[in-house]
């Protein structure tokens, strides 16, 4: 009987009862074609991978991500909750070493969900890689986490919540945000004063194919996780940089995934988009369980695959490597720039202007960090939308100096006296959410 060389775990929930239309990209299908493919190569009949059904993550999970306006229930439908319960479910089996390896197959996606929610933006409502992280954190202890996104699309989301956090590692590989939504992923942007170095973006021309894919993997993904010494590797795996994607330009391959996922041994994999429904996803996922399990993925090829047809032409790939050699730059010099982004400041502040392009809400937002020393620094977020709400939150982080929960409390104490018709808090350290 043919066995897995790591056992691998996969929950699979496809979301019957949630699509943004019936004939939008993002809809149940996307999965539905995946789960017969799985059955008919018969991946459950090989000794190793199991499967697992998805749980529901509690509202006390959401809070310690987000701030969800005006409340988690308006925010997130049951789909969501067992979306982010699927990644829960898979990231315990990992941690209780039911399985070595896992793969969450649900939907909807969450990359793109930001700190603040008013709605839905690039079809994601609630970040559940992020949920699913921070929960690991409380129920296991896990510390260091690098989050390795290979999602077409810039992980904007993510990269807003972990912006301060220098205890994770985020890395997203993405088409160049100058041709593709949601206009961001820079080699500039680099996280926030006190975490600067550990938000890298990969920005990859139009048309790269699995050269340039698997050449970042190599050259920046590879060596600056060995330097990181990350406590466990989350890939937010997205799978439309596929070359037959409707919405994107890139030209990977099922073949491509399978060989990025067998160099990244990532712990957790959770789906985020890709929107060729037959004639990629199913493919690119039966090559990334294969590759998760340590089992020969050679055979395993999409229709109309010609690595000649998609080859990467030789100016994309000197700008592949330009862009790579700009990351690596900014990872060696990482403690001199933060010094830099530190000194001479108490508060550092940012302006921001978000839009909600799925449920079509613009937000602006006015951030305050306390740049501390001896922590991440505690943060507040003025946020209003176009529908008329308007809060203030505040964020203490999870390694909060005891002078950065003290301000928090006052912010949000002083918050509360104001115009704000929603005040909220996050008290990472006591894990309490209060919101008035």
């Amino acid at each position: 009987m043919l066995q897995a060389r790591h056992k691998t775990g996969l929950v699979f929930f496809p979301a019957f009862d949630w699509a943004i239309s019936p004939t939008h990209p993002e809809r149940e299908e996307r999965l539905l074609y995946t789960q017969d493919q799985v059955f008919e190569e018969g991946l459950f009949d090989i000794e190793g991978i199991q499967e697992f059904k998805p749980e529901l993550v509690e509202e006390l999970d959401v809070k310690r991500v987000h701030f969800c306006v005006p409340s988690v229930g308006r925010v997130m439908t049951e789909s969501h909750f067992i979306s982010a319960g699927g990644a829960k479910t898979i990231a315990r089996a990992v941690m209780e070493k039911k399985v070595e390896r896992g793969f969450a197959l649900v939907r909807p996606p969450g990359h793109h969900a930001m700190r603040v929610v008013h709605g839905a933006r690039g079809f994601c409502n609630v970040n559940i890689e992020a949920i699913m992280i921070e929960y690991l954190r409380k129920a296991y202890g896990i510390d260091k986490v690098a989050i390795v996104d290979t999602d077409c699309h810039h992980g904007d989301g993510t990269q807003d919540i972990y912006w301060h956090d220098p205890d994770t590692l985020f890395i997203s590989m993405h088409q160049d945000g100058r041709t593709l939504y949601p206009g961001s992923g820079f080699v500039q942007e680099m996280g926030g004063p006190t975490a600067v170095g550990t938000t890298l973006n990969i920005p990859l021309p139009p048309q790269t194919s699995e050269e340039g894919f698997l050449y970042a993997i190599e050259n920046v993904v590879l060596p600056v996780l060995q330097d990181f010494k990350p406590d466990i590797i989350i890939n937010s795996a997205g799978q439309d940089n596929h070359f037959t994607d409707p919405i994107t330009n890139m030209n990977f391959s099922a073949q491509g995934y399978a060989q990025l996922t067998s160099l990244l041994k990532p712990d957790i994999a959770v789906l985020e988009g890709g929107y060729s429904i037959e004639g990629a996803l199913p493919y690119v996922n039966v090559g990334i369980i294969l590759a998760m399990a340590g089992l020969d993925y050679t055979y395993v090829k999409e229709p109309n695959y010609d690595p000649e047809s998609i080859r990467q032409t030789a100016q994309v790939t000197r700008r592949i490597e330009s862009v790579c050699d700009q990351v690596m730059d900014v990872w060696k010099h990482r403690e001199s720039l933060r010094k830099k982004a530190m000194t001479g400041k108490d508060l550092e502040n940012r302006t921001r202007h978000i839009f909600y392009d799925t449920d079509q809400i613009v937000e602006n937002q006015f951030e305050t960090l306390r740049v501390c020393p001896d922590c991440s620094g505690v943060l507040k977020i003025d946020s209003s939308s176009d529908r008329g709400r308007e809060i203030m939150a505040v964020h203490i982080p999870r390694k909060a100096c005891p002078r950065c929960v003290e301000l928090g409390y006052q912010w949000y104490e002083t918050a509360k006296k104001g115009r704000y018709g929603q005040v909220f808090l996050q008290d990472r350290p006591r894990d309490l959410y209060l919101e008035s």
